[in-house]
């Protein structure tokens, strides 16, 4: 998205920087402006298709969030500061609808992002009524002639299996992380991420108990939720260094209960202080 989008399609709200929004350097996190991009989208008005639901013409259903990308392209903050989260829609399916996002301060541009979001119950994905498609194309984004970000990766087979990760974080489900559709929120699902590059960063530089953590958190994050994660569960989140570019480091991580694959993220985050042999950790052919 561009600024001259923003004046002809798509909804602007204004989010203000909260506490805990911020990482440790003071500035908001990639995890807190994954909360602005949420917000936006639950702040949506969708008139016809909620008149649809208020007259019992459609449902029972679930909104389901199938994938998301968020980079953080600047810092944003600190607390009290406003942000301007733009969202427009980019692809209207027969069963799905992937809105295209943008975070701004001012004229800045500090964020981005995208989600695509099914609707759902308990037979499998529904199509969507005209209703909401009505709804949906008023907020339907120019056409920019070239892919946008919200284009699908395609998954490769490998990432389903435990073979392919060389690092393993168990993690456990907490009750305060399960959302109204019974499963552990997509939110707190990206704080696994984020716990796994954590534990592999710390480890690799030798970090001792009550010694410093090096902040070398993610600044993107391309997510595919393939299964629910549930109350009560342990599970692991795998990783494995995937490539190693000047002052950047991608790595592939998935969720897993056994050997079951619950979900995948693409992350990029900074070299920082991690020694050569840590970053040798190529993903293994299967």
């Amino acid at each position: 998205m561009n600024s001259s989008e923003h004046q002809s399609a798509g909804v602007q709200v204004d989010v203000p920087v909260r506490q805990a929004d911020l990482g440790r350097d003071g500035s908001a996190s990639t995890i807190g402006m994954a909360r602005w991009l949420e917000d936006a989208r639950i702040r949506l008005r969708l008139h016809r298709f909620e008149r649809l639901i208020g007259e019992g013409r459609f449902g029972p259903f679930r909104i389901l969030l199938v994938g998301q990308h968020i980079s953080r392209l600047a810092p944003a903050g600190p607390v009290g500061t406003r942000v301007q989260v733009h969202t427009g829609v980019r692809r209207i399916g027969r069963s799905s609808v992937t809105f295209e996002q943008e975070i701004t301060v001012g004229d800045e541009r500090v964020g981005r992002g995208d989600a695509t979001i099914v609707l759902a119950d308990d037979s499998g994905s529904l199509q969507l009524p005209d209703e909401l498609i009505a709804d949906l194309d008023e907020m339907r984004l120019p056409e920019t002639g070239a892919p946008g970000s919200s284009a699908a990766t395609r998954l490769r087979p490998e990432r389903l299996h435990r073979a392919h990760y060389s690092y393993w974080a168990p993690l456990r489900s907490r009750i305060g992380d399960v959302d109204s559709n019974q499963h552990v929120n997509f939110i707190a699902l990206a704080t696994w991420y984020d716990e796994a590059v954590a534990a592999y960063t710390s480890d690799s530089i030798g970090t001792t108990a009550g010694g410093s953590v090096p902040d070398l958190s993610p600044w993107s994050y391309r997510i595919q939720y393939l299964g629910e994660v549930t109350y009560p569960g342990d599970y692991e989140v795998a990783l494995t260094v995937r490539s190693v570019d000047t002052g950047s480091v991608h790595y592939e991580l998935g969720v897993f209960r056994g050997s079951t694959c619950l979900g995948v993220a693409d992350a990029i985050g900074p070299h920082g202080e991690l020694p050569a042999r840590r970053l040798q950790l190529v993903p293994a052919k299967l």
